[in-house]
């Protein structure tokens, strides 16, 4: 389980790993993607009844959309246009600059810190 940890987006490892914000994370890692709900559910190793469960609350939110269908087959994707979506876009991309400075910044000190010959 530790392994799995690191593998963590930024989202799930600041908000916590809960079905519905792992449901938007990964329709976030796919923004210009739709899917099947059955293919949501296989990528994320998650139960049908979990998923169904926390599903409609992120549709009836606005959070995710029905792109389109094919055949008897309805795919979604996430809604570019909600504001919680991009406010959630904005908060992954400050943690990602701050992590980023934060690993300049031991790069940095590593440099500093060696001895020169």
């Amino acid at each position: 389980m530790m392994e799995m940890e690191k593998c963590d987006s930024l989202l799930i490892r600041a908000l916590g790993n809960s079905p519905k914000l792992r449901i938007l994370d990964y329709l976030l890692d796919y923004k210009l993607n739709d899917f099947t709900k059955k293919e949501i559910v296989e990528a994320l190793g998650m139960s049908k009844l979990t998923f169904y469960k926390y599903f409609g609350d992120l549709e009836e939110l606005g959070l995710v959309a029905t792109s389109r269908k094919i055949g008897r087959a309805t795919l979604y994707k996430i809604n570019l246009d909600n504001p919680m979506v991009k406010m959630l876009i904005e908060y992954e991309t400050g943690l990602s600059l701050e992590i980023a400075d934060q690993e300049g910044d031991k790069m940095k000190e590593s440099i500093a810190t060696r001895p020169s010959y």
